[in-house]
């Protein structure tokens, strides 16, 4: 019976090296918890058998545990890189359609080509479903739903209206009594010869797809004050890109006239071009522009004092977060936020029941228990942590350790197998 004994202890040293050697082997992974090999004692007994002379028969792997401690914390630059605080999973699905979902502590996650939310294994990052506010509207993880974002935020929106309000210079030239210009050489405005005028401004506009369109307002002093009660105008020329912008058809500019002390008098309606086509689109547009009454001609240089205009360009995808409430919000090109999901977490009765399935997953058994879907920061869940990953929870010195000792024993039962049988063989030559 001691050699059975002795092999028994042989297995069971062998079994906490492989563990230990497993634990050594993944201390870089991501994610990765480490187990430890539990043994029981093994005894034959019989009633027969006084309880002061039973002897037993070896050992037995009991369990090999595993052990949920918190791992090291590693810094990231990746806001969708995260890490649990304390106890909690990350729920996952490995394939996109299917309804297998397995459970993580390795937060690394990134963006896909189809723009979902995935590790590094493929698999899917469950969110539950989020209104505008970000207030989830269906819980349950039947009702969690694969993260993906965005490309593109909001509905475009063709510019109708432009306010605009600067102030033209009261010690500006009139530029057509240049001496450039001459009976030869007589003057015109261009829009490519700054000669031809003071100043000009760009607004950008929308058109109904959402396409920015540069609208520019070249601003040219056609007459100066010549004091107290008389009035001095200017000619703009509005352009839409290329297109030179017209009223009732005809492309004559727009007239500014001041009074003596610089307030606008006129126009004092917004001005209505007729409609055009940007480059960009086959739907025609009409805009108005509207210099208001904040626009002036003062002795100060020429200066843009107020803009804005209706239009909304489609946003595109600049950047995403995670709170540490789980919220995911994306942010996107004409300032939209938009909240995507809630980081699902889950959590077990007895985590130490989970069945591994490698590349950090574990689904749910028997023995763990139904999984408990939960929040950051609730009750029996861990905090939330964006931009770091929890590392592996493996100690390398206490593993070397473990492994000593492991090696230790099986030298021990060795030798005890060994002295068995050579007890065996000296009783085999007696008889002989």
């Amino acid at each position: 019976m001691s050699f059975y004994t002795s092999l028994s202890g042989l297995q069971a040293s062998q079994t906490e090296m492989s563990t230990i050697s497993h634990n050594l082997a993944n201390v870089s992974t991501n994610g990765f918890k480490k187990s430890r090999t539990e043994f029981a004692d093994v005894m034959a007994s019989s009633v027969s058998i006084s309880p002061t002379q039973m002897i037993g028969s070896g050992t037995v792997v009991k369990a090999i545990r595993q052990q949920f401690g918190q791992g090291g914390a590693q810094q990231s630059t990746n806001a969708l890189d995260m890490m649990i605080s304390g106890e909690g999973f990350f729920a996952v699905k490995p394939d996109l359609n299917s309804a297998k979902v397995a459970f993580t502590r390795n937060g690394g996650f990134s963006v896909d080509a189809d723009r979902y939310v995935t590790d590094a294994n493929g698999g899917h990052l469950q969110v539950y479903p989020v209104d505008g506010s970000g207030t989830v509207v269906a819980t349950g993880l039947d009702s969690t739903i694969n993260l993906r974002l965005p490309a593109t935020s909001g509905t475009p929106q063709a510019t109708e209206t432009v306010n605009l309000s600067v102030n033209l210079s009261a010690q500006a030239s009139i530029p057509k009594d240049n001496a450039i210009f001459t009976s030869a050489n007589p003057y015109a405005f261009d829009r490519f010869n700054p000669a031809t005028y003071n100043n000009s401004s760009q607004t950008t506009i929308y058109d109904s797809v959402g396409n920015a369109v540069t609208m520019t307002n070249y601003y040219v002093r056609d007459t100066a004050s010549s004091g107290a009660g008389s009035s001095s105008t200017w000619n703009v020329y509005s352009f839409a890109a290329d297109q030179q912008l017209t009223v009732g058809g005809s492309t004559a500019p727009t007239t500014l006239t001041f009074d003596s002390s610089g307030a606008l008098t006129s126009p004092t309606t917004p001005i209505a071009f007729d409609a055009f086509t940007p480059s960009g689109t086959t739907t025609a547009q009409q805009t108005t522009l509207d210099f208001g009454t904040a626009t002036t001609q003062l002795g100060q240089p020429f200066a843009k004092l107020n803009e804005t205009q209706d239009g909304r360009a489609v946003g595109q995808l600049e950047g995403v977060s995670v709170g540490d409430d789980g919220i995911v919000r994306a942010s996107f090109s004409n300032g939209d936020t938009q909240a995507l999901g809630k980081v699902v977490l889950a959590n077990f009765s007895n985590p130490s029941g989970l069945r591994q399935l490698g590349n950090s997953y574990w689904s749910s058994t028997g023995v763990s228990g139904e999984a408990k879907l939960g929040e950051a920061g609730a009750n029996g869940f861990g905090n939330l942590m964006s931009g770091a990953i929890e590392r592996s929870n493996v100690d390398i010195t206490e593993e070397l350790v473990g492994l000593i000792a492991a090696q230790r024993n099986f030298q021990a039962n060795a030798k005890a197998l060994d002295t068995s049988s050579q007890i065996s063989q000296t009783i085999f030559n007696i008889r002989s």
